[in-house]
């Protein structure tokens, strides 16, 4: 049996000299027996391991056993090899120990299996993923410490509870599902949806959960690796949300650029129609109706403009707490007297550079918004003006409307009301062009704000819960008034009458407006209906032409690169720029350009010709009498 057992098994003295050494041992070590005869069984030690055979020894002397002892032996050709080893006293006739016998047994297999799953549970257990082992009918066996960051739960709380406790109320039955498909041997992998946290909290997860199988080949448990992805979703919705406005942005913006020119043209001709109407005409009444109905749609236009941060600003100083206490006592009288209007003003507020018309849209938009929404009850909205120190930690909390400011110091502007707040779904929503949670109402104000703000350089966050109030808080970037400017078009003058005005318009209607306004005030007018035209036209009458008429978006050339073309042909040309757009980006764009002044669309007759007459210093009165 010795002879013939795969393990090592050797006889030696109590000194540690071997006696006997079996073929087992041969295999296990590389040394023959003639090999090992007499010699001390401390060869096999490796270096770190030197006391080992004093102390086995020593326990054998004194008539103990060493049992299973897992260590390393180093093998005649020097590989190292894993051994348990079982080390007996050898008893004499009388009692005393005389010797030991020695059983090895080569482990390096099931080491270096029971490493690699140590290994592998060192893996699992520092996963962030919850790693989660649960048998058919879904009972959980094993709970790694990133299910316990994942669902909040220790493993003490789970072992042996359903894994349907997790499932939200509205997914009941996504548990049993996943089940059925795993007793089938099928995967269910990267699978996104909703599980409960300990305490309620909702979280999204995408799921991957594989059948484990026995050596049969039988189903018989399953490993559920959870991701949580709470995060990258809310940041997915913010990005798709700021995509959205975005492009919500871009088509108001053309949309009111195109109403624009029709406007002007409306605008234009109603008013030339005017002036040869005396008062006492019935048709100068219904004229007069058709104007304002007109103008309306203007403001409607520069509302759409405000939302896509195109709106015209002139921007000067201003103290924001003064203009909310000064448009204060309007805005109590546009609402409810059950709701009052409390300020909490910032005395040493900074400044900040702003429209003061557009800023007191957005004051009295919230704080109508905020009393709209107390409804017939009594209430309160709060206003209120302080300094905010933005970081980067800070803008992290914005989402995407932390990607359209900079870090430094802000004044803020808070209004806040105990009305009856919003849901997500509305959250999401209330910035968009025509959506509104009012019963009537064209839902453009808030809309608007969000335009105005970002027109602005500034930033706004909301704040609600249904039945809990809203907060809209704006931040709006603070400037020394040293620093401060108020944005004014050089415009230089000249004298003189029968002048040549070169009007540049892609759209019929607008030239048409310009032509008849300008003649009858005694300028000689040429046209070109787009960018390219104007450059050739003007090479051939720049000896003649007084100022150019130039709108600012038209095909083949935009207005930029037409004044440069201009500028180029005559550098002293006068150039006055007409769009519906911005008056702010466009001052920016042509600073320094020579630009004579800016014309506002849509704009009227008289507008315009007041304009010109201030650039050009002529005395613009028609040339003949008004007929009654």
């Amino acid at each position: 049996m010795v002879q013939s057992a795969d393990d090592a098994i050797i006889g030696k003295t109590i000194m540690g000299v071997v006696q006997t050494w079996n073929p087992g041992a041969e295999a296990l070590y590389g040394y023959s027996a003639e090999d090992m005869a007499g010699r001390d069984m401390t060869i096999l030690l490796p270096p770190d391991r030197s006391d080992e055979e004093a102390f086995i020894l020593s326990r054998i002397a004194r008539g103990e056993r060493v049992d299973h002892f897992d260590t390393v032996r180093r093998r005649k050709d020097g590989q190292l090899v894993n051994v348990s080893v079982a080390i007996s006293p050898i008893m004499g006739k009388n009692g005393l120990v005389i010797g030991a016998s020695h059983v090895a047994r080569d482990i390096t297999a099931s080491a270096e299996l029971e490493l690699a799953r140590a290994r592998l549970a060192a893996i699992v257990e520092s996963s962030d993923d919850a790693i989660v082992s649960k048998d058919l009918q879904g009972v959980i066996q094993t709970w790694n410490k990133g299910a316990e960051r994942v669902y909040g739960y220790s493993p003490g709380e789970m072992i042996g509870k359903s894994m349907s406790l997790l499932l939200p109320p509205d997914r009941p039955d996504e548990e049993t599902a996943i089940l059925e498909r795993l007793a089938k041997g099928q995967r269910v992998d990267h699978f996104e949806t909703a599980r409960i946290r300990k305490g309620g909290a909702r979280i999204d997860v995408s799921l991957s959960i594989s059948p484990i199988y026995d050596r049969e080949g039988s189903v018989i448990a399953a490993s559920h690796v959870a991701r949580d992805i709470t995060e990258r979703q809310n940041l997915e919705t913010q990005r798709l949300h700021a995509q959205k406005l975005e492009s919500l942005g871009v088509l108001a913006g053309g949309i009111a650029h195109d109403f624009n020119n029709l406007l002007t043209g409306i605008l234009g001709n109603a008013t030339l129609v005017m002036d040869d109407l005396a008062p006492t005409d019935p048709n100068h009444r219904i004229l007069g109706e058709c104007i304002q109905a007109a103008e309306r749609a203007a403001q409607l236009t520069r509302q759409l403009l405000a939302y896509a941060g195109k709106g015209r600003f002139v921007t000067q100083v201003i103290n924001l707490s003064a203009l909310v206490r000064e448009i204060s006592s309007l805005i109590q009288s546009s609402i409810s007297r059950k709701v009052q209007v409390k300020l909490e003003l910032a005395g040493d507020l900074p400044s900040i550079e702003a429209d003061a018309g557009q800023l007191q849209q957005v004051i009295m938009n919230l704080i109508i918004n905020g009393a709209e929404a107390i409804g017939e009850g009594v209430g309160l909205v709060v206003c209120t003006t302080a300094v905010q120190t933005v970081d980067e930690a800070y803008l992290l909390t914005m989402g995407p409307e932390g990607r359209h400011i900079a870090p430094g110091q802000y004044v803020m502007l808070e209004v806040h009301d105990n009305g009856c707040g919003m849901d997500e779904a509305d959250m999401r929503r209330i910035f968009e062009p025509f959506f509104t949670t009012k019963f009537t109402g064209r839902g453009l104000g808030l809309a608007a704000v969000s335009g105005i703000v970002r027109g602005h350089k500034g930033a706004i966050r909301v704040y609600s819960f249904p039945g809990k109030g809203t907060t809209f808080k704006v931040l709006f970037p603070a400037v020394s008034d040293a620093s401060a400017r108020t944005v004014e078009l050089p415009l230089p003058l000249s004298e003189g009458r029968e002048k040549t005005v070169l009007i540049v318009d892609d759209e019929e209607a607008v030239r048409s407006v310009a032509r008849n306004t300008l003649r009858r005030r005694g300028y000689r007018t040429i046209e070109a209906a787009d960018g390219r035209e104007a450059i050739e036209v003007y090479k051939r009458f720049a000896g003649d032409v007084s100022l150019v008429l130039l709108d600012l978006t038209m095909p083949y050339m935009n207005g930029e690169e037409v004044l440069r073309e201009l500028k180029i042909i005559q550098p002293s040309v006068k150039v006055l720029l007409s769009s519906g757009f911005n008056e702010v980006e466009a001052i920016r764009r042509f600073t320094g350009k020579g630009l004579a002044g800016f014309l506002q669309k849509p704009y009227s007759s008289a507008v315009l010709a007041e304009t010109i007459k201030r650039i050009l210093g002529d005395d613009l009165s028609p040339p003949h009498p008004t007929r009654g």
